[in-house]
Protein backbone atom coordinates (compact mmCIF):
# COMPACT_ATOMS: atom_id res chain seq x y z
CA UNK A 1 0.00 0.00 0.00
CA UNK A 2 1.42 3.36 -0.94
CA UNK A 3 1.32 6.30 1.39
CA UNK A 4 -0.36 8.35 -1.30
CA UNK A 5 -3.27 5.94 -1.31
CA UNK A 6 -3.71 5.95 2.44
CA UNK A 7 -3.43 9.67 2.79
CA UNK A 8 -2.63 12.18 0.10
CA UNK A 9 -0.09 14.86 0.73
CA UNK A 10 -1.18 17.76 2.81
CA UNK A 11 -2.29 20.75 0.84
CA UNK A 12 -3.83 18.75 -2.01
CA UNK A 13 -6.76 20.64 -3.52
CA UNK A 14 -10.14 19.15 -2.70
CA UNK A 15 -13.14 18.96 -5.03
CA UNK A 16 -15.49 18.53 -2.06
CA UNK A 17 -16.75 21.89 -0.82
CA UNK A 18 -18.32 22.85 2.48
CA UNK A 19 -21.89 22.64 1.10
CA UNK A 20 -21.29 19.09 -0.12
CA UNK A 21 -19.81 18.18 3.26
CA UNK A 22 -22.94 19.27 5.06
CA UNK A 23 -25.01 17.27 2.60
CA UNK A 24 -23.00 14.17 3.47
CA UNK A 25 -23.41 14.73 7.20
CA UNK A 26 -27.20 15.23 7.25
CA UNK A 27 -27.80 11.52 6.64
CA UNK A 28 -25.56 10.32 9.52
CA UNK A 29 -27.05 13.01 11.76
CA UNK A 30 -30.62 11.81 11.15
CA UNK A 31 -29.64 8.14 11.45
CA UNK A 32 -27.82 8.61 14.76
CA UNK A 33 -30.55 10.78 16.28
CA UNK A 34 -33.27 8.32 15.22
CA UNK A 35 -31.52 5.51 17.09
CA UNK A 36 -32.52 7.17 20.36
CA UNK A 37 -35.20 9.79 19.67
CA UNK A 38 -38.12 7.34 19.85
CA UNK A 39 -37.32 6.33 23.45
CA UNK A 40 -39.17 9.33 24.86
CA UNK A 41 -42.16 8.79 22.57
CA UNK A 42 -43.08 5.30 23.79
CA UNK A 43 -45.71 6.44 26.38
CA UNK A 44 -47.43 8.70 23.82
CA UNK A 45 -47.48 5.94 21.18
CA UNK A 46 -49.09 3.54 23.70
CA UNK A 47 -51.78 6.15 24.42
CA UNK A 48 -52.64 6.68 20.74
CA UNK A 49 -52.71 2.99 19.79
CA UNK A 50 -55.06 2.01 22.60
CA UNK A 51 -55.09 -1.69 21.76
CA UNK A 52 -51.29 -1.96 21.91
CA UNK A 53 -49.19 -2.97 24.91
CA UNK A 54 -45.93 -1.50 26.19
CA UNK A 55 -44.07 -4.64 25.10
CA UNK A 56 -45.40 -4.22 21.55
CA UNK A 57 -44.46 -0.55 21.36
CA UNK A 58 -40.93 -1.32 22.58
CA UNK A 59 -40.44 -3.06 19.24
CA UNK A 60 -40.59 0.38 17.62
CA UNK A 61 -37.21 0.92 19.29
CA UNK A 62 -35.86 -2.63 19.09
CA UNK A 63 -36.95 -3.22 15.49
CA UNK A 64 -34.92 -0.23 14.32
CA UNK A 65 -31.75 -1.46 16.04
CA UNK A 66 -32.11 -5.06 14.88
CA UNK A 67 -32.72 -4.10 11.24
CA UNK A 68 -29.80 -1.72 11.46
CA UNK A 69 -27.56 -4.59 12.59
CA UNK A 70 -28.54 -6.74 9.60
CA UNK A 71 -28.00 -3.87 7.17
CA UNK A 72 -24.57 -2.99 8.59
CA UNK A 73 -23.48 -6.54 7.72
CA UNK A 74 -24.40 -5.79 4.08
CA UNK A 75 -23.02 -2.26 3.84
CA UNK A 76 -19.40 -2.99 2.92
CA UNK A 77 -20.38 -5.42 0.14
CA UNK A 78 -22.96 -3.04 -1.34
CA UNK A 79 -20.37 -0.24 -1.39
CA UNK A 80 -17.85 -2.44 -3.18
CA UNK A 81 -20.39 -3.71 -5.69
CA UNK A 82 -22.31 -0.53 -6.55
CA UNK A 83 -20.05 2.31 -5.33
CA UNK A 84 -19.98 4.27 -2.05
CA UNK A 85 -21.75 7.44 -3.22
CA UNK A 86 -24.46 5.58 -5.14
CA UNK A 87 -25.36 3.36 -2.17
CA UNK A 88 -25.29 6.37 0.17
CA UNK A 89 -27.66 8.34 -2.08
CA UNK A 90 -30.14 5.46 -2.44
CA UNK A 91 -30.04 4.89 1.33
CA UNK A 92 -30.78 8.56 1.95
CA UNK A 93 -33.78 8.57 -0.41
CA UNK A 94 -35.23 5.41 1.16
CA UNK A 95 -34.60 6.74 4.69
CA UNK A 96 -36.64 9.87 3.94
CA UNK A 97 -39.48 7.77 2.49
CA UNK A 98 -39.42 5.38 5.45
CA UNK A 99 -39.53 8.34 7.87
CA UNK A 100 -42.61 9.71 6.09
CA UNK A 101 -44.23 6.27 6.32
CA UNK A 102 -43.54 6.13 10.08
CA UNK A 103 -45.16 9.56 10.51
CA UNK A 104 -48.44 8.41 8.93
CA UNK A 105 -48.49 4.81 10.25
CA UNK A 106 -52.15 3.88 10.93
CA UNK A 107 -51.47 0.95 13.30
CA UNK A 108 -48.79 -0.16 15.74
CA UNK A 109 -47.92 -3.07 13.45
CA UNK A 110 -47.37 -0.72 10.53
CA UNK A 111 -45.24 1.58 12.68
CA UNK A 112 -43.04 -1.31 13.82
CA UNK A 113 -42.63 -2.46 10.22
CA UNK A 114 -41.81 1.00 8.88
CA UNK A 115 -39.32 1.56 11.71
CA UNK A 116 -37.56 -1.69 10.82
CA UNK A 117 -37.34 -0.51 7.20
CA UNK A 118 -36.04 2.85 8.39
CA UNK A 119 -33.27 1.16 10.40
CA UNK A 120 -32.37 -1.16 7.52
CA UNK A 121 -32.06 1.55 4.86
CA UNK A 122 -30.45 4.07 7.21
CA UNK A 123 -27.62 1.86 8.48
CA UNK A 124 -25.21 2.59 5.59
CA UNK A 125 -25.44 6.37 6.05
CA UNK A 126 -22.84 6.77 8.80
CA UNK A 127 -20.05 4.45 7.55
CA UNK A 128 -20.39 5.48 3.90
CA UNK A 129 -20.45 9.21 4.62
CA UNK A 130 -17.29 8.80 6.72
CA UNK A 131 -15.68 6.78 3.92
CA UNK A 132 -16.21 9.66 1.51
CA UNK A 133 -15.16 12.38 3.95
CA UNK A 134 -11.99 10.56 4.99
CA UNK A 135 -11.08 9.36 1.50
CA UNK A 136 -8.39 10.84 -0.72
CA UNK A 137 -10.93 12.86 -2.75
CA UNK A 138 -13.11 13.84 0.19
CA UNK A 139 -12.01 16.46 2.67
CA UNK A 140 -8.53 16.22 1.26
CA UNK A 141 -5.74 14.23 2.86
CA UNK A 142 -8.17 12.27 5.01
CA UNK A 143 -8.92 15.27 7.23
CA UNK A 144 -11.61 14.79 9.88
CA UNK A 145 -14.29 17.51 9.97
CA UNK A 146 -15.31 18.68 13.41
CA UNK A 147 -18.95 18.20 12.43
CA UNK A 148 -18.29 14.50 11.76
CA UNK A 149 -16.88 13.94 15.25
CA UNK A 150 -19.87 15.75 16.76
CA UNK A 151 -22.27 13.64 14.70
CA UNK A 152 -20.76 10.41 16.03
CA UNK A 153 -21.09 11.26 19.72
CA UNK A 154 -23.38 14.24 20.26
CA UNK A 155 -26.22 13.45 17.82
CA UNK A 156 -27.48 10.24 19.52
CA UNK A 157 -27.13 11.91 22.89
CA UNK A 158 -29.39 14.79 21.87
CA UNK A 159 -32.02 12.40 20.48
CA UNK A 160 -34.11 12.09 23.67
CA UNK A 161 -34.03 15.85 24.32
CA UNK A 162 -34.94 16.72 20.73
CA UNK A 163 -37.66 14.07 20.84
CA UNK A 164 -39.14 15.62 23.98
CA UNK A 165 -39.25 19.06 22.37
CA UNK A 166 -40.87 17.78 19.17
CA UNK A 167 -43.45 15.71 21.06
CA UNK A 168 -44.32 18.69 23.22
CA UNK A 169 -44.74 20.90 20.15
CA UNK A 170 -46.70 18.63 17.83
CA UNK A 171 -46.97 15.04 19.06
CA UNK A 172 -44.92 11.89 18.52
CA UNK A 173 -45.42 11.78 14.74
CA UNK A 174 -43.27 14.89 14.43
CA UNK A 175 -40.14 13.00 15.46
CA UNK A 176 -40.42 11.16 12.13
CA UNK A 177 -41.97 13.93 10.05
CA UNK A 178 -39.08 16.32 10.72
CA UNK A 179 -36.76 13.93 8.87
CA UNK A 180 -38.56 14.60 5.59
CA UNK A 181 -37.69 18.29 5.00
CA UNK A 182 -34.24 17.91 6.57
CA UNK A 183 -33.56 14.79 4.49
CA UNK A 184 -34.70 16.53 1.29
CA UNK A 185 -32.28 19.37 2.04
CA UNK A 186 -29.54 16.78 2.47
CA UNK A 187 -30.41 15.21 -0.89
CA UNK A 188 -30.33 18.58 -2.62
CA UNK A 189 -26.92 19.32 -1.10
CA UNK A 190 -25.70 15.96 -2.39
CA UNK A 191 -26.00 17.39 -5.90
CA UNK A 192 -22.86 19.36 -5.04
CA UNK A 193 -20.88 16.16 -4.46
CA UNK A 194 -18.82 15.21 -7.55
CA UNK A 195 -19.91 11.85 -8.96
CA UNK A 196 -16.37 10.43 -8.87
CA UNK A 197 -16.04 10.94 -5.10
CA UNK A 198 -15.68 7.76 -3.04
CA UNK A 199 -14.65 4.25 -4.05
CA UNK A 200 -16.42 3.12 -7.23
CA UNK A 201 -18.34 -0.13 -7.58
CA UNK A 202 -17.02 -3.25 -9.26
CA UNK A 203 -18.81 -6.26 -10.76
CA UNK A 204 -15.90 -8.34 -9.47
CA UNK A 205 -17.00 -7.81 -5.85
CA UNK A 206 -17.89 -11.14 -4.25
CA UNK A 207 -20.63 -11.73 -1.69
CA UNK A 208 -19.82 -13.83 1.39
CA UNK A 209 -23.16 -15.47 2.35
CA UNK A 210 -21.86 -17.51 5.31
CA UNK A 211 -19.92 -14.56 6.73
CA UNK A 212 -22.94 -12.30 6.24
CA UNK A 213 -25.14 -14.78 8.13
CA UNK A 214 -22.68 -14.99 11.03
CA UNK A 215 -22.34 -11.21 11.23
CA UNK A 216 -26.03 -10.38 10.77
CA UNK A 217 -27.34 -12.96 13.24
CA UNK A 218 -24.57 -12.13 15.71
CA UNK A 219 -25.31 -8.40 15.60
CA UNK A 220 -29.05 -8.98 15.83
CA UNK A 221 -28.67 -11.28 18.83
CA UNK A 222 -26.28 -8.97 20.67
CA UNK A 223 -28.37 -5.85 20.07
CA UNK A 224 -31.58 -7.65 21.02
CA UNK A 225 -29.99 -8.93 24.22
CA UNK A 226 -28.85 -5.42 25.09
CA UNK A 227 -32.33 -3.95 24.63
CA UNK A 228 -33.88 -6.80 26.64
CA UNK A 229 -31.45 -6.06 29.46
CA UNK A 230 -33.06 -2.66 29.91
CA UNK A 231 -36.66 -3.86 29.85
CA UNK A 232 -36.45 -7.35 31.39
CA UNK A 233 -33.35 -7.07 33.59
CA UNK A 234 -29.88 -8.54 33.12
CA UNK A 235 -30.72 -11.66 35.11
CA UNK A 236 -33.32 -12.67 32.51
CA UNK A 237 -32.59 -15.46 30.04
CA UNK A 238 -34.26 -13.36 27.32
CA UNK A 239 -31.38 -10.92 27.82
CA UNK A 240 -28.18 -12.85 28.40
CA UNK A 241 -28.98 -15.80 26.10
CA UNK A 242 -29.25 -13.78 22.84
CA UNK A 243 -26.46 -11.44 23.99
CA UNK A 244 -24.05 -14.29 24.73
CA UNK A 245 -25.03 -16.15 21.56
CA UNK A 246 -24.66 -13.01 19.48
CA UNK A 247 -21.22 -12.20 20.87
CA UNK A 248 -20.04 -15.76 20.24
CA UNK A 249 -21.21 -15.54 16.63
CA UNK A 250 -19.38 -12.22 16.23
CA UNK A 251 -16.19 -13.80 17.57
CA UNK A 252 -16.71 -16.67 15.14
CA UNK A 253 -17.18 -14.18 12.30
CA UNK A 254 -13.90 -12.46 13.18
CA UNK A 255 -11.95 -15.73 12.80
CA UNK A 256 -13.86 -16.52 9.59
CA UNK A 257 -13.23 -13.09 8.06
CA UNK A 258 -9.50 -13.13 8.84
CA UNK A 259 -9.18 -16.26 6.69
CA UNK A 260 -11.34 -15.13 3.75
CA UNK A 261 -10.16 -13.12 0.72
CA UNK A 262 -13.54 -11.34 0.36
CA UNK A 263 -15.37 -11.32 3.72
CA UNK A 264 -18.67 -9.51 4.29
CA UNK A 265 -16.79 -6.87 6.30
CA UNK A 266 -13.00 -6.90 6.15
CA UNK A 267 -11.54 -7.02 9.67
CA UNK A 268 -7.95 -7.22 8.43
CA UNK A 269 -7.19 -3.88 10.10
CA UNK A 270 -7.33 -5.78 13.39
CA UNK A 271 -3.95 -7.25 12.44
CA UNK A 272 -2.47 -3.78 12.89
CA UNK A 273 -1.66 -3.20 16.54
CA UNK A 274 -2.64 0.48 16.59
CA UNK A 275 -5.87 -0.15 14.68
CA UNK A 276 -6.94 -2.94 17.04
CA UNK A 277 -6.16 -0.92 20.18
CA UNK A 278 -7.79 2.20 18.74
CA UNK A 279 -10.97 0.25 17.97
CA UNK A 280 -11.20 -1.08 21.54
CA UNK A 281 -10.55 2.40 22.93
CA UNK A 282 -13.28 3.84 20.71
CA UNK A 283 -15.73 1.31 22.15
CA UNK A 284 -14.78 2.24 25.72
CA UNK A 285 -15.04 5.92 24.85
CA UNK A 286 -18.51 5.26 23.36
CA UNK A 287 -19.69 3.56 26.57
CA UNK A 288 -18.49 6.45 28.75
CA UNK A 289 -19.73 9.15 26.38
CA UNK A 290 -23.14 7.63 25.63
CA UNK A 291 -23.61 6.45 29.21
CA UNK A 292 -23.31 9.96 30.58
CA UNK A 293 -25.24 11.91 28.00
CA UNK A 294 -28.10 9.42 28.03
CA UNK A 295 -28.35 9.15 31.81
CA UNK A 296 -27.82 12.78 32.81
CA UNK A 297 -31.00 13.95 31.02
CA UNK A 298 -32.85 11.24 32.97
CA UNK A 299 -31.30 12.58 36.19
CA UNK A 300 -32.11 16.23 35.47
CA UNK A 301 -35.72 15.49 34.53
CA UNK A 302 -36.78 12.60 36.78
CA UNK A 303 -34.73 13.46 39.89
CA UNK A 304 -34.27 17.22 39.67
CA UNK A 305 -37.59 17.98 37.97
CA UNK A 306 -36.26 20.12 35.10
CA UNK A 307 -38.10 20.33 31.79
CA UNK A 308 -36.88 18.72 28.56
CA UNK A 309 -36.21 22.21 27.15
CA UNK A 310 -34.05 23.25 30.13
CA UNK A 311 -32.16 19.97 29.93
CA UNK A 312 -31.59 20.50 26.22
CA UNK A 313 -30.10 23.93 26.90
CA UNK A 314 -27.77 22.39 29.50
CA UNK A 315 -26.59 19.83 26.94
CA UNK A 316 -25.75 22.38 24.25
CA UNK A 317 -22.46 23.80 25.66
CA UNK A 318 -20.81 20.38 25.51
CA UNK A 319 -21.30 20.38 21.73
CA UNK A 320 -19.42 23.64 21.32
CA UNK A 321 -16.68 22.47 23.67
CA UNK A 322 -16.36 19.13 21.90
CA UNK A 323 -15.98 20.88 18.56
CA UNK A 324 -13.23 23.15 19.86
CA UNK A 325 -11.49 20.22 21.59
CA UNK A 326 -11.66 18.14 18.42
CA UNK A 327 -10.01 20.95 16.48
CA UNK A 328 -7.18 21.42 18.97
CA UNK A 329 -6.83 17.67 19.47
CA UNK A 330 -6.11 17.21 15.78
CA UNK A 331 -3.74 20.18 15.72
CA UNK A 332 -1.87 18.74 18.70
CA UNK A 333 -1.70 15.30 17.07
CA UNK A 334 0.75 16.74 14.53
CA UNK A 335 3.16 17.72 17.31
CA UNK A 336 2.27 15.42 20.22
CA UNK A 337 2.68 11.62 20.09
CA UNK A 338 -0.61 9.76 19.76
CA UNK A 339 -0.05 7.89 23.03
CA UNK A 340 0.49 11.08 25.03
CA UNK A 341 -2.58 12.76 23.53
CA UNK A 342 -4.96 9.84 24.09
CA UNK A 343 -3.69 9.03 27.59
CA UNK A 344 -4.13 12.69 28.53
CA UNK A 345 -7.66 12.66 27.10
CA UNK A 346 -8.72 9.64 29.13
CA UNK A 347 -7.08 11.13 32.25
CA UNK A 348 -9.19 14.27 31.82
CA UNK A 349 -12.24 12.07 31.22
CA UNK A 350 -11.65 10.16 34.47
CA UNK A 351 -11.03 13.36 36.44
CA UNK A 352 -14.14 15.12 35.12
CA UNK A 353 -16.23 12.00 35.82
CA UNK A 354 -15.37 12.33 39.53
CA UNK A 355 -17.76 15.28 39.69
CA UNK A 356 -20.64 12.93 38.82
CA UNK A 357 -20.26 11.57 42.35
CA UNK A 358 -21.35 14.94 43.77
CA UNK A 359 -24.57 15.37 41.79
CA UNK A 360 -27.57 15.83 44.07
CA UNK A 361 -31.23 16.74 43.68
CA UNK A 362 -30.50 20.46 44.15
CA UNK A 363 -27.39 20.64 41.95
CA UNK A 364 -27.85 23.63 39.57
CA UNK A 365 -28.12 22.91 35.86
CA UNK A 366 -25.15 25.14 35.07
CA UNK A 367 -22.97 22.84 37.19
CA UNK A 368 -24.22 19.84 35.20
CA UNK A 369 -23.40 21.74 31.99
CA UNK A 370 -19.85 22.35 33.28
CA UNK A 371 -19.39 18.65 34.10
CA UNK A 372 -20.52 17.68 30.60
CA UNK A 373 -18.25 20.30 29.05
CA UNK A 374 -15.24 18.95 30.94
CA UNK A 375 -15.96 15.49 29.63
CA UNK A 376 -16.47 16.91 26.12
CA UNK A 377 -12.90 18.25 26.20
CA UNK A 378 -11.59 14.74 26.83
CA UNK A 379 -13.80 13.10 24.18
CA UNK A 380 -12.78 15.72 21.64
CA UNK A 381 -9.11 15.03 22.30
CA UNK A 382 -9.56 11.28 21.97
CA UNK A 383 -12.15 10.61 19.26
CA UNK A 384 -10.71 12.00 16.02
CA UNK A 385 -7.06 10.96 16.67
CA UNK A 386 -8.20 7.39 17.44
CA UNK A 387 -10.43 7.26 14.37
CA UNK A 388 -7.55 8.37 12.16
CA UNK A 389 -5.11 5.96 13.85
CA UNK A 390 -7.56 3.12 13.27
CA UNK A 391 -8.12 3.88 9.57
CA UNK A 392 -4.60 5.08 8.70
CA UNK A 393 -3.28 1.73 7.37
CA UNK A 394 -6.27 1.25 5.04
CA UNK A 395 -6.26 2.01 1.30
CA UNK A 396 -9.17 3.89 -0.29
CA UNK A 397 -11.12 0.78 -1.31
CA UNK A 398 -11.11 -0.57 2.26
CA UNK A 399 -12.38 2.57 3.98
CA UNK A 400 -16.00 1.37 3.72
CA UNK A 401 -15.00 -1.82 5.59
CA UNK A 402 -13.08 0.14 8.23
CA UNK A 403 -15.86 2.64 8.84
CA UNK A 404 -18.50 -0.10 8.89
CA UNK A 405 -16.48 -2.01 11.49
CA UNK A 406 -16.08 1.18 13.51
CA UNK A 407 -19.82 1.86 13.31
CA UNK A 408 -20.68 -1.72 14.31
CA UNK A 409 -18.46 -1.65 17.39
CA UNK A 410 -19.57 1.84 18.37
CA UNK A 411 -23.27 0.99 18.09
CA UNK A 412 -22.85 -2.36 19.84
CA UNK A 413 -20.61 -1.04 22.60
CA UNK A 414 -22.80 2.00 23.16
CA UNK A 415 -26.02 -0.04 23.23
CA UNK A 416 -24.70 -2.63 25.67
CA UNK A 417 -23.04 -0.03 27.87
CA UNK A 418 -26.06 2.26 28.06
CA UNK A 419 -28.39 -0.70 28.70
CA UNK A 420 -26.28 -1.96 31.59
CA UNK A 421 -25.88 1.48 33.15
CA UNK A 422 -29.54 2.31 32.58
CA UNK A 423 -30.69 -0.88 34.28
CA UNK A 424 -28.56 -0.02 37.32
CA UNK A 425 -30.23 3.35 37.69
CA UNK A 426 -33.74 1.99 37.06
CA UNK A 427 -33.49 -0.21 40.15
CA UNK A 428 -33.79 2.67 42.62
CA UNK A 429 -36.93 2.24 44.76
CA UNK A 430 -36.71 5.70 46.35
CA UNK A 431 -35.33 9.08 45.30
CA UNK A 432 -32.33 8.67 47.60
CA UNK A 433 -31.66 5.18 46.24
CA UNK A 434 -31.85 6.48 42.67
CA UNK A 435 -29.30 9.19 43.44
CA UNK A 436 -27.02 6.58 45.03
CA UNK A 437 -27.37 4.47 41.87
CA UNK A 438 -26.31 7.42 39.74
CA UNK A 439 -23.24 7.85 41.94
CA UNK A 440 -22.44 4.15 41.53
CA UNK A 441 -22.69 4.54 37.74
CA UNK A 442 -20.26 7.44 38.08
CA UNK A 443 -17.76 5.11 39.76
CA UNK A 444 -18.13 2.63 36.90
CA UNK A 445 -17.54 5.35 34.30
CA UNK A 446 -14.42 6.51 36.15
CA UNK A 447 -13.12 2.93 36.21
CA UNK A 448 -13.73 2.51 32.46
CA UNK A 449 -11.88 5.76 31.73
CA UNK A 450 -8.93 4.63 33.89
CA UNK A 451 -8.77 1.22 32.16
CA UNK A 452 -8.89 2.95 28.75
CA UNK A 453 -6.11 5.29 29.82
CA UNK A 454 -3.91 2.37 30.85
CA UNK A 455 -4.63 0.56 27.57
CA UNK A 456 -3.65 3.72 25.69
CA UNK A 457 -0.03 3.25 26.83
CA UNK A 458 0.20 0.39 24.30
CA UNK A 459 -0.42 2.75 21.37
CA UNK A 460 2.54 3.56 19.15
CA UNK A 461 3.20 6.48 16.82
CA UNK A 462 3.45 5.00 13.32
CA UNK A 463 5.65 7.45 11.49
CA UNK A 464 5.25 5.55 8.24
CA UNK A 465 1.68 6.86 7.87
CA UNK A 466 1.20 10.64 7.58
CA UNK A 467 -0.91 12.16 10.34
CA UNK A 468 -4.26 13.46 9.11
CA UNK A 469 -5.53 16.78 10.29
CA UNK A 470 -8.93 18.24 11.06
CA UNK A 471 -10.67 20.29 8.42
CA UNK A 472 -11.49 23.85 9.46
CA UNK A 473 -12.77 25.30 6.21
CA UNK A 474 -16.53 25.60 6.02
CA UNK A 475 -17.14 23.91 9.33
Amino acid sequence: MSQATASPAAGTSTPLGAVARYGLLIGPLLSMIDSSIVNVAVPDIVKEFTHSTLDQVQWVVSGYLLALGVSLALTAYLAKRFGVLRVYTVSMVLFVLASAACAIAPTIGALIGFRAVQGFVGAPLVPLALSILLGKDGIGGGKVPISAALTLFLAPALGPTLGGLLIGAGGWRWIFLVNVPVGIIGLLLLLRVPRHIGALGSKLARFDPFGFALLAVGLTGALFGATQGTTEGWDSASCWAPLAGGLLLLIGYTFWALRRPNPAVDVGMMRHRNSAIALVLQVLCSVVAFGTVFLLPVFTQSVQGHSAFATGIALLPQGIVMGVATYFGQKLSVRVPLKVLVVSGFAILAASSVFLLFLEQDTPLWVTALILSGRAIAIGLVTAPLLVAMLAPLPEDQLADGNTLFNITQRLGGSIGVSILGSLVAGGATLAATIDDFHFVGVILIAIAVVAGLLSFFLTQDRSVPVREVSTVGE
